[in-house]
């Protein structure tokens, strides 16, 4: 299960983390955030402390969706070592997900 993200946990979770962190920024009445959860989840269930997977609510947390620059959902943000290295807006297959916190 992805971890939810917010303003008190960001920073340790994902800011601090010493493997790459893709964050799904998603809302419950987003129909392609939904259809998209159970592959979110996949990864996270797959990810064998490779890479964390964490998903912000951006209707309970708009600051961090401000802070991102979030414009379309769903978005998808690689971080590693505290710096965005990688964004994909959109639906997204299991496997492009899976190489675009991969390959980082």
């Amino acid at each position: 299960m992805a971890i939810e993200l917010n303003s008190k946990n960001f920073e340790e979770v994902v800011l601090k983390a010493n493997v790459p962190v893709l964050v799904d920024f998603w809302a419950s009445w987003c129909g392609p955030c939904r259809m998209m959860a159970p592959i979110v989840d996949e990864l996270s269930n797959e990810a064998n402390d490779a890479y964390v997977v964490g998903k912000v609510d951006i209707d309970a947390e708009p600051d961090l969706a401000s802070k991102y620059g979030i414009r379309n959902i769903p978005t998808f943000v690689v971080f590693k070592d505290g710096v965005e290295v990688a964004r994909e807006v959109g639906m997204r297959s299991k496997e492009a997900l899976q190489n675009l916190v991969v390959d980082k």
